[in-house]
């Protein structure tokens, strides 16, 4: 029970018994209910007040006798920059300095910025519109289409839980968990290699132009323009995709060469193929599994595949006005093609999500695996995977992780000059970002739709938006 004001009011009115857990706040305003929806839902913690407290005296007398609850923060929570050391006036100027310089440059429409310091989300903004006719506000819990953000927040959790767990090895060849590829190239190199792009995979193939016939029609099998049982896969309103098709994808990477060369290369398409692994060891499907396993229990409910099936489409930021394949705005619908290929679930792309949600999982990873008082994976799993795998190789990768550059350089690196090598996250082709930091108990979560109205905008990057933007944030650590 929480008692705002007066406590002896309400005692005249209702009957506590001993030992109810009460939470007393003797001022309703935003502070005060903040603070105890916090301490309910354990965003920050219960000191343990004894009977010397000053209210002590004006309860009633069993009250007194009780020591008060001793509480730990377990998820999550909100507090004004200064409680964790950070200067709030630089945060706020130096940060809506940076991306309103993007916004002007037309590197995208709008965006939003959230950062968490010590378990506690310290500062989240929003800044311009979901388009540029300035009709719709960026809004905190709007959703965005995460691009290669979801490599590291799909799969990768689950294969990070299975390999803690002794299900999945990480030196096991590809064979071993996809038959399809025994008698290939690619049959006997490892997990590790491929997660890490080490593993002479080419980069990606265009599978909708795969389909394509010398005549620049459809080809046989592939896409129609009306739905029916044979093509059932919805691109569009008016194109469909042969219901077996993710076969021909699976065998056109199976046939795709590995290239000669050994080294770092950065590849989609070892993240198409986890699906079918995290699947084969759970014995269910992908995002029903996601969701049960660790989206619903971390509370982020917006986490999703396919976000039209559960959200209006007005929450859902747009990406881009796509005129070489579907011929569309892509709203709500995942941005990368391949991913709109394979029904919208992959391990490549396809996830959406809000900041607040995104920040909950990554959290986690920064907890070690752990997260409102659950275990949701083995830390020593999330160390192996966020620790640089062939750094002697000139390979900065984690296990899916990416990492900041070995030596750093300002005009090749995405990540702040001041984070830490024990650092980890991912970017997004439409333009998203996070960064994890466990030297200083830090996420850094940068969410905009860089390819509205198209992929020719290249602002975030040439403006360094935010390797900018996450360096304010340490710089206000000082």
């Amino acid at each position: 029970m929480v008692i705002f004001g007066d406590p002896m009011t309400i005692f005249k009115l209702i009957i506590v018994q001993e030992g109810f857990p009460l939470m007393l706040v003797p001022k309703a305003d935003s502070l005060g209910q903040s603070l105890a929806a916090q301490l309910v839902f354990g965003g920050c913690a219960a000191s343990g007040l004894t009977n010397e407290g000053r209210m002590q005296s004006e309860l009633p007398p069993f009250l007194r006798q009780y020591n008060g609850l001793t509480t730990q923060a377990t998820r999550l929570g909100y507090c004004p920059p200064a409680l964790v050391g950070l200067d709030a006036q630089l945060l706020e100027d130096s940060i809506r300095a940076i991306v309103e310089e993007g916004i002007r440059a037309q590197a995208f429409p709008g965006a939003q910025v959230l950062v968490a310091k010590d378990g506690m989300v310290v500062f989240h903004e929003t800044y311009g519109f979901h388009t540029y006719d300035s009709l719709r506000p960026v809004r905190p819990d709007d959703l965005y289409d995460f691009a290669s953000v979801t490599k590291v927040t799909s799969t990768l959790p689950a294969l990070m839980k299975l390999y803690g767990e002794g299900k999945f090895e990480l030196d096991a060849p590809l064979k071993k968990y996809l038959p399809f590829f025994k008698k290939t190239d690619k049959a006997d190199v490892t997990y590790r290699h491929f997660l890490a792009h080490n593993g002479r995979l080419k980069p990606s193939i265009v599978f909708w132009r795969e389909a394509k016939n010398e005549h620049g029609g459809w080809k046989k099998r592939s896409f129609r323009t009306v739905e029916s049982r044979r093509y059932p896969i919805r691109i569009t309103d008016s194109l469909f995709l042969f219901k077996n098709y993710k076969k021909r994808i699976y065998r056109g990477i199976r046939d795709l060469p590995l290239s000669q060369k050994p080294g770092y290369v950065y590849s989609d398409l070892s993240f198409i193929l986890y699906p079918a692994v995290v699947e084969r060891l759970t014995g269910e499907p992908l995002e029903s599994y996601l969701k049960a396993t660790f989206y619903r229990p971390l509370g982020a409910f917006t986490l999703t595949y396919n976000p039209l099936s559960s959200f209006p489409a007005e929450r859902i930021v747009p990406t881009e006005r796509d005129t070489f394949f579907r011929k569309i705005q892509v709203q709500g619908t995942v941005h990368d093609e391949t991913a709109a290929m394979l029904g919208g679930v992959s391990g490549h792309a396809g996830l959406f999500g809000s900041a607040g949600d995104l920040a909950k999982l990554v959290q986690m990873y920064l907890n070690g695996g752990e997260y409102g008082g659950e275990r949701f994976i083995p830390e020593a799993a999330v160390r192996e995977f966020t620790r640089c795998q062939f750094c002697p190789d000139g390979n900065r990768r984690g296990l899916g992780f990416d990492k900041p550059l070995i030596e750093y350089d300002p005009e090749l690196s995405y990540v702040a000059k001041s984070a830490s090598p024990e650092s980890f996250g991912h970017s997004g082709y439409t333009g998203t970002f996070f960064w994890a930091d466990p030297k200083y108990n830090l996420v850094v979560i940068f969410l905009s739709n860089r390819v509205y109205p198209d992929r020719s905008h290249t602002g975030l990057s040439d403006l360094n938006i935010r390797p900018r933007v996450q360096q304010v944030v340490y710089d206000a650590m000082k």
